[in-house]
């Protein structure tokens, strides 16, 4: 006598309650697809518990019971095996050792470290999908990260390069301390190449600009630019830059909610790739500057020479140098900087000094009480004033040497005279009654 699981006669009972639905529908007078159609939805199950059957699943188990009876009903138990028909034995141990050590890397990424790595021969093609099936087999979690169902990521894509570039930072923690860094990336909309990237401590105004300005100079200039509503990004600083350089600020995904989920899916490309091997290694430069090398790599050599999903599976980097549009670039590097000078009015205290940003500038004597314009440059932050038909660059006051410095004296040697005071009545009398004893030409006659 067979042995039935109590398992798959339970699941087996459920369906039969399902498919006597169906039958009863039918002996009253309604078709196959009428009955089905009014039999889909939420069953109670023998356990109490709530279960959505769809169509599908119905018309195959209506089907197996004409055929077979309640035995059609029974799940069908398939032959585990942990081997692959396609995948050679030592590639298939080589991904599993590699998912057992780096649980959170993706099927696409353990095929290019396969290729790197020499296990894979040059020209020869391995499908994820038999990667994927073989490691669940193997017991190994495949699983995505869930997202929000009810987000708003409807699809859209600019027809040509440099339409429209996303810019979005990623915070993340590098080096054996763990020290805190975020990276600005800047990705066409159009191609997904990754155009730059720059890394900093923070998210601020002057990091955005130097990025952007770090790609203009690299690739030329952008139609529009999408980026959140980060602290960084919404300043009037950065607005009043772009506003000069005519490129279309976009702010926050109210309007534009596509981007968003474009940005967010290559973040977490970029996470799973290369950016969550960064903290608390011991051989990664924590230094900004080594960061961004890295990245720079990561982005010119793997990103964008491995094809996309939402290209046709064609690579970034063959969209973009062969998009018909043709590249904008700024007429001079002068013209361009003198772009990111922004001009702000401040008054000079009677002690010739001038704040601004919570930092307190030396200014040269003579502007004392009076509005002066400041020239801040946002790439090397320095700021500077017009000063006898010259820009001189300002500099913090320094409280210690001022307190040791001799005082000035002299005067300037263009400085007018300044004309004597009126004399006061105690002054006149005075000089009334002890008139001088010689003259005003010393007692000298002609």
């Amino acid at each position: 006598m067979e042995i039935i699981d109590f398992q798959i006669l339970v699941e087996a009972f459920f369906r039969y309650q399902v498919i006597s639905q169906v039958l009863s529908r039918m002996a009253a007078g309604q078709v196959l697809s009428e009955a089905v159609k009014a039999t889909v939805g939420i069953h109670i199950c023998t356990e109490g518990k709530q279960r959505d059957v769809k169509k599908r699943s119905i018309y195959r188990w209506y089907k197996a019971y004409r055929e077979q009876g309640f035995n059609g009903l029974m799940p069908v138990t398939r032959r585990k095996t942990e081997d692959s028909t396609v995948l050679s034995r030592s590639l298939l141990d080589f991904f599993v050792e590699q998912k057992k050590d780096d649980p959170l890397v993706s099927v696409p990424e353990l095929i290019r470290r396969g290729e790197i790595l020499g296990h894979i021969q040059p020209g020869e093609s391995v499908n994820r999908v038999t990667v994927w099936r073989a490691l669940n087999r193997k017991g190994l979690d495949t699983s995505h990260r869930k997202s929000k169902k009810n987000r708003d990521s409807r699809r859209f894509a600019f027809p040509h390069r440099m339409d429209m570039v996303l810019c979005d930072g990623k915070h993340f923690r590098a080096g054996v301390n763990n020290l805190k860094r975020v990276a600005l990336f800047f990705i066409d909309d159009c191609t997904r190449k990754v155009l730059h990237v720059v890394v900093g401590t923070s998210e601020t105004t002057q990091l955005f600009l130097h990025g952007f300005y770090e790609t203009i100079m690299k690739v030329g200039f952008m139609s529009a630019l999408f980026v959140d509503r980060g602290s960084g990004f919404t300043s009037h600083d950065a607005v009043d830059v772009l506003r000069k350089l005519d490129v279309l600020f976009i702010h926050g995904s109210k309007g534009y909610p596509e981007a968003r989920g474009k940005i967010e899916r290559f973040n977490r490309t970029a996470w799973d790739q290369c950016i969550r091997f960064f903290a608390g290694n011991p051989e990664i430069d924590a230094d900004c500057r080594s960061l961004k090398q890295r990245l720079l790599h990561y982005l010119d050599y793997q990103y964008a020479e491995t094809p996309h999903e939402s290209l046709g599976g064609q690579k970034p980097s063959y969209c973009f140098e062969n998009d018909s549009r043709a590249l904008r670039f700024a007429e001079s590097i002068d013209h361009l900087r003198q772009k990111f000078v922004l001009h702000i009015t401040r008054r000079v205290s009677f002690d010739n000094v001038v704040g601004f940003d919570g930092i307190k500038y030396e200014v040269p004597t003579g502007y004392a009480g009076t509005w002066i314009t400041l020239h801040r440059n946002m790439l090397d932050e320095s700021i500077r004033i017009a000063h006898h038909g010259k820009l001189i660059r300002l500099f913090p006051v320094d409280l210690n040497r001022n307190a040791h410095d001799k005082r000035a004296t002299g005067h300037c040697d263009d400085e007018e005279p300044k004309p004597l005071p009126p004399k006061s009545c105690s002054q006149i009398a005075y000089e009334r009654d002890f008139a001088p004893i010689v003259d005003p030409d010393g007692g000298f006659t002609a």
